[in-house]
């Protein structure tokens, strides 16, 4: 059995995926590895780019390791967006409600003579 961890393409924040899989296939030359998977008893073929595959490995501890420490990764990653997306909401709000008591103010003032409003003649 082979243990596989690939990087999801086109994908961001950039995920992975690991699996493992009886056969695989490739050249020296080509770009791809297929992977053989049965399904229902079906032999199922997936083309995988080389550049988007990270390990192929008959090491199942080391399979494993690997993907326990990128999980730690992605997991330190999402805490620190999570909490930056709180920090930027924060702002965002806060940004709207001084932006409204800006308005808010001018709207009040906007009835002095002063300013120039066409609306107040209207």
């Amino acid at each position: 059995m082979y243990y596989v961890i690939i990087k999801k393409p086109k994908t961001h924040p950039p995920e992975f995926m690991g699996f493992k899989v009886p056969k695989f296939i490739t050249k020296k030359h080509s770009d791809n590895v297929i992977f053989e998977f049965k399904i229902d008893g079906k032999v199922v073929r997936k083309w995988i780019n080389k550049e988007d595959i990270l390990l192929v490995t008959k090491d199942k501890d080391f399979y494993l390791k690997t993907i326990e420490g990128f999980k730690k990764v992605q997991e330190e990653q999402q805490k620190l967006v999570t909490e930056a997306q709180n920090k930027l909401n924060e702002t965002i709000d806060n940004f709207a409600q001084t932006m409204n008591a800006e308005f808010e103010s001018f709207e009040e003032m906007r009835g002095n003579d002063d300013i120039p409003c066409i609306l107040k003649d209207l």
